[in-house]
C-alpha cells in the first residue's frame, strides 16, 4: 500500500497493517471532531434546557406573585369594606388580615427560595454535565494527540529506515565494480554481527565461506553455525550476497541465484539459505522485509542487508525449540556408532582370522606337500642306493674275478714284460 506525503510528494510504501493503524487514527480523529461538535450541541442543548428552566421558575414565581397581589388586593378589598365596622371587629380583621398577608408573604417568599434553590440544582447538575463533556472533550484530544504523535513517530521512523536504505544503496552503488560492492555486503553483514556477537551470540560461528566445493567448483558467501554449550550444533545459514552497481550492464533477479545457493547450501550441510540482496530495487516482493521463497527451494529467504539481524534472530530462536530433540537424536546417533563399530571391528576379526587362517593353512598344505616331496625323493634316494649297492656287488665280484692272466691274456706286449720280469 502507498501513500503520498503532502509535503514533499514522495509516494511511501507502507504494510497493510501500518496503513490500517494510520486509515484507524485517521477515523478516531474525525469521531473526535463529532465528538467535540456532538458536544457542542449538547451545551447548547444544555444552555437552553436551563434558560427554559429558568424561564419556566420566573414564570411559575410571577404567577404565584400575580396570584398573591391578588389576594392581597382582594383583602384589602375586604378591609376597605369592613371599615364602617366598628373599630374593634376593624382591628380584629386588620389583625386577621396581616396575619393572612404575613402568611401570604411567607408563603410567597418560601416559594422565590424553592424555586430559585430549583433553578440552582438545575445550574448545577447543568455544569456538571458540562464540566464531564469537557473533561471526556480534553481526554479525547489528548488521545488524539497521543495518537497523532505514535503515528507521526511511526511515519518518521517508516522515513528514517528508508533514508537509510537509500543512503546504503547509494554508498554500494558508488563502488567501482561490482565484485568490490560484493565483497563490502559480505564486511557489512560481518561487522553488523560483530556488534551483537558477544551478547548475544557468544558460542556462534559466522564467518567467509572459503572452502570451495569439490563436487561444484563454487562456494557460498558467508557461514552462521550456532552451537549449545556442549558444542552441539542446532542451527546452520549458508548466505549469499549479491548487488549491482549502477554501471553494470545486465541487471540480474534475484531468482536467478537461487539455485546456486540451494546447492551451495546442500553441499556445505547448511539447514537454511538466505540470499542478502540488493538487486531489484524497485520489487515491492523484496522491500517488504524478510521474503519467504520456500515454495521454490525449502528453507531459502531473501532480505535486505538490514534485517540481516532480524533474520539470524528469527531462525536461531526457531531452532532452540529443536535442541533437545537433537541431543536425543545425537544420543541415538551415538549408540549406533557404538554398534556399528562393534561390528566393524567383528567383522575386521573376522577377516583377519579368516585370512590368517588360510594363510596358515596354506603353509600347512605346503609344507605337507614339502614333506611328500622329500619323502618321495629319500624313497628315490633309497631306490638308487639300492641300485648303487648291486652294481658295487657285480663290480666286487669282477674284481675279484680280475687276474693278471686274464689282463695280458690278449695283449701280448704285456704278456712279454711280465715274462721278461719273472726271468730277471
Amino acid at each position: 500500500m502507498q501513500i503520498k506525503c503532502p509535503n514533499c510528494g514522495e509516494s511511501i510504501t507502507l504494510e497493510q497493517n501500518a496503513y490500517d493503524s494510520i486509515a484507524n487514527d485517521i477515523r478516531n480523529e474525525q469521531f473526535e471532531q463529532e465528538l467535540e461538535k456532538r458536544a457542542a450541541s449538547l451545551i447548547k442543548e444544555k444552555e437552553s434546557e436551563i434558560a427554559l428552566a429558568v424561564s419556566k421558575a420566573e414564570n411559575i414565581k410571577e404567577k404565584e406573585i400575580s396570584e398573591l397581589k391578588a389576594k392581597l388586593a382582594t383583602a384589602n378589598s375586604e378591609v376597605d369594606t369592613v371599615k364602617e365596622k366598628s373599630k374593634s371587629e376593624l382591628q380584629i380583621a386588620l389583625a386577621k388580615k396581616d396575619n393572612e398577608i404575613a402568611s401570604l408573604k411567607g408563603m410567597l417568599d418560601s416559594s422565590r427560595k424553592d424555586s430559585e434553590v430549583a433553578v440552582k440544582s438545575a445550574i448545577q447538575d447543568k455544569e456538571k454535565e458540562i464540566i464531564q463533556l469537557r473533561s471526556d472533550l480534553e481526554l479525547s484530544k489528548t488521545k488524539a494527540q497521543n495518537n497523532e504523535s505514535s503515528m507521526k513517530e511511526q511515519f518518521n521512523a517508516l522515513i528514517k529506515a528508508k533514508d537509510e536504505e537509500i543512503a546504503f544503496y547509494k554508498d554500494f552503488k558508488a563502488k567501482e565494480s561490482t565484485k568490490q560492492i560484493g565483497e563490502d555486503l559480505e564486511q557489512y553483514c560481518l561487522s553488523e554481527f560483530n556488534k551483537i556477537r558477544a551478547m548475544g551470540f557468544p558460542n556462534a560461528y559466522f564467518e567467509k565461506d572459503n572452502k570451495i566445493s569439490a563436487s561444484s567448483g563454487s562456494k557460498g558467501d558467508l557461514i552462521f553455525r550456532d552451537y549449545t554449550p556442549e558444542k552441539l550444533e542446532y542451527i546452520s545459514i549458508m548466505f549469499e550476497c549479491k548487488n549491482q552497481a549502477d554501471t553494470t550492464a545486465t541487471k540480474k533477479t534475484n531468482e536467478s541465484f537461487f539455485k546456486e545457493l540451494d546447492k551451495d547450501r546442500n553441499e556445505k550441510g547448511c539447514e537454511y539459505a538466505v540470499l542478502v540482496s540488493m538487486l531489484e530495487e524497485d520489487n515491492d516482493t523484496y522491500n517488504v522485509g524478510i521474503v519467504d521463497v520456500s515454495h521454490k527451494y525449502p528453507k531459502m529467504y531473501v532480505i535486505r542487508p538490514q534485517f540481516l539481524l532480524p533474520v539470524i534472530t528469527f531462525l536461531r530462536n526457531a531452532a532452540m525449540n529443536t535442541i533437545e530433540a537433537k541431543r536425543e537424536l545425537q544420543a541415538i546417533k551415538a549408540q549406533n556408532i557404538d554398534i556399528t563399530h562393534f561390528e566393524e571391528d567383528l567383522n575386521k576379526f573376522k577377516e583377519g582370522f579368516s585370512r590368517n587362517y588360510d594363510l596358515a593353512s596354506r603353509k600347512f598344505k605346503s609344507a605337507i606337500d614339502d614333506i611328500d616331496k622329500a619323502i618321495a625323493n629319500l624313497q628315490k634316494m633309497k631306490e638308487d642306493l639300492l641300485g648303487s649297492e648291486n652294481n658295487y656287488r657285480l663290480a666286487n665280484n669282477k674284481l675279484e674275478d680280475l687276474s693278471v692272466t686274464k689282463l695280458v691274456k690278449n695283449n701280448p706286449t704285456m704278456k712279454q714284460k711280465f715274462e721278461d720280469a719273472k726271468n730277471l
